[in-house]
């Protein structure tokens, strides 16, 4: 008996050390709620067989409302409502494989826990034409109008193309990008390293990546910039899956391996 309530103590004294505590105005609540938008496989979207929510994203979120012991409430809005939910208070947090941009730090705080960058790929049938990236210069190269990717993409044709810059066409969206690119009126398209893999292995043979990702940013979990208190906890929240293998677990699982952090930061975006 006294080795089993001492198994048991030992058993409690972890499970209290790997918890992290919400402040005080947080945890007398039932639960946060967090903006998603799932059309981003792998990180968010909706299971084709169940229409259930999806994704890294999502089973992150679920492990920290379960290491801050708190409910998470999935809230779906567009891309462009995201952060003025984020700013009017109508979500506590965003967790929708958002970048963390410096400009972005007015309006939210970012707790980073991914790595990311804007990655070229073409059609698999036309890969031979694309010796390596600098064989785009020219080309009509398709990415969303309202991410970062135009900005990068011509900041790369800029400092690799000279006189023959790439042709931006901006899309309504990755999924857009992608169907321009299968009907053959773009010659490349951008999409993020973290996704990549995950799109080549959902359609096989339909695209090749082209290159490294031509910038590295990171992705975060954005929060309202005056609850820095919320912000640490989140943070430590993150290190502790982080240090019980749970991240490392969620990474596998998603083929994010490469995109992976060792410890979790705040606004180390660029």
């Amino acid at each position: 008996m006294n080795r089993f309530l001492t198994t048991m103590m030992v058993c409690a004294f972890a499970a209290s050390a790997h918890a992290v505590e919400l402040p005080p105005e947080f945890a007398k609540r039932d639960s946060l709620t967090l903006a998603i938008v799932p059309n981003y496989p792998p990180l968010e979207f909706r299971d084709p067989a169940t229409n259930a929510l999806s994704g890294f994203d999502v089973e992150l979120g679920e492990a920290l409302g379960r290491k801050l012991g708190i409910k998470i409430v999935w809230q779906e809005t567009s891309f462009d409502q995201m952060m003025p939910a984020i700013a009017t208070g109508r979500v506590d947090a965003i967790l929708s494989g958002m970048t963390d941009y410096a400009s972005r730090h007015q309006t939210a705080a970012f707790v980073d826990y991914l790595r990311t960058g804007p990655r070229f790929f073409v059609q698999q049938s036309r890969a031979a034409e694309f010796g390596d990236m600098t064989a785009l210069c020219g080309k009509k190269v398709g990415a969303s109008r309202r991410s970062y990717f135009p900005a990068q993409i011509s900041a790369w044709s800029e400092a690799h193309c000279g006189s023959d810059p790439i042709k931006f066409v901006g899309t309504e969206g990755s999924g857009d990008a992608r169907t321009q690119l299968k009907q053959g009126r773009i010659d490349a398209a951008v999409q993020g390293s973290e996704t990549l893999p995950y799109l080549i292995e959902l359609e096989p043979g339909a695209y090749a990546p082209l290159g490294e990702a031509i910038s590295s940013q990171f992705v975060g979990l954005a929060l309202p910039v005056k609850e820095q208190a919320l912000q640490q906890a989140v943070a430590e929240a993150v290190d502790a899956l982080i240090a019980d293998g749970s991240y490392g677990a969620l990474l596998a699982k998603w083929k994010l391996n490469d995109n992976g952090i060792k410890k979790a930061t705040i606004n180390a975006g660029q």
